[in-house]
């Protein structure tokens, strides 16, 4: 039995996959990764009708999570928040993320908030969902899954981050005009570059033809971190971080533990903590580095300053 009393969980945006794993894996006991401590509660479908991938999901979504997952079905983001203790802010559209996360600060002072991807469309709306979560109290972070695959963290762990010399990712790239460039998929592989090489990266190029992109980031004391994407239909998100003496291999593909569990075993641990495991220097400087390789791809590849 566990020490800790079961949280109560709240669902904001119900147009992602996302959504259903969360709910089979702290809801259902039969689940292959079945966490234990909280259950998901309550859930605003929400939807972007501009947004087919978005807005079509959220019926099949919605029924899933009442009728499989016994979850309530609420009519407002701030019914979500008043039933819930902590709130998963699942929402696949990054345009709605600062004006629903100013309603569920506003409506739960001090309760905890993960916030999925992508977080933000500029650095400036990554500043202002911060200084919002301050002003009300509000513990918040946000990452990509990829960022705590067993794949990378074995190999990148707080005493070896440190000593990282430079590191190179692969993973897919899928466009969608209304989350422009990098944020909407691309944000995978960037969030693993900065879990080997931490903040501190001092400008980007990027280099981006049809079905391939190559982003180049310059950190401090010389150290070069580099993403390989591709919209060819590879979904395979591999790596290589250097050391000074050796390399060790990324691969998320051979992992038997998937990296949503691992994902929502640190959102669980944050929750009853409301530490958060990424900062919200790296963050919003990572969302400043998607804002540059944006730019340098739109202007040929030329350096950008962070």
């Amino acid at each position: 039995m566990s020490k800790f009393p079961e949280l109560k969980l709240g669902l904001v945006g119900l147009d992602t996959s996302h959504v259903i794993v969360f709910s089979d894996e702290f809801n259902n006991p039969g689940a292959k990764h079945h966490i234990e401590g909280a259950r998901v509660v309550a859930a605003f479908p929400g939807g972007s009708p501009d947004l087919p991938s978005s807005i079509d999901r959220v019926p099949g979504y919605t029924k899933d999570l009442r009728e499989k997952y016994g979850v309530q079905i609420m009519d407002s983001i701030e019914a979500v928040v008043a039933a819930s203790d902590a709130i998963l802010h699942t929402s696949l559209d990054g345009r709605t993320h600062v004006a629903q996360f100013r309603r569920i600060a506003a409506a739960g002072p001090g309760k905890p908030v993960f916030v999925d991807k992508p977080f933000a469309l500029s650095t400036a709306e990554a500043k202002e969902i911060f200084a919002i979560a301050q002003q009300h109290g509000c513990p918040i972070f946000t990452s990509s899954s990829l960022r705590f695959t067993g794949a990378l963290t074995r190999v990148v762990t707080p005493e070896t981050r440190p000593t990282v010399r430079g590191a190179q990712f692969h993973g897919p790239a899928t466009f969608e005009k209304t989350n422009p460039g990098f944020y909407w998929y691309g944000i995978h592989p960037i969030e693993m570059l900065y879990t080997a090489m931490g903040p501190g990266c001092r400008s980007v190029r990027c280099v981006g033809l049809e079905n391939h992109d190559s982003i180049v980031g310059v950190w401090d004391g010389g150290r070069i971190g580099t993403v390989q994407t591709n919209r060819t239909g590879n979904y395979a998100y591999l790596g290589l971080v250097h050391f000074e003496k050796t390399s060790a291999v990324i691969n998320v593909q051979a992992e038997t533990k998937g990296f949503f569990t691992c994902l929502a075993e640190v959102i669980l641990e944050f929750f009853r903590t409301g530490v958060p495991p990424v900062s919200a220097a790296e963050t919003i400087e990572l969302i400043r580095f998607i804002e540059a390789a944006n730019e340098s791809r739109a202007h040929g590849g030329r350096e950008v300053p962070l």
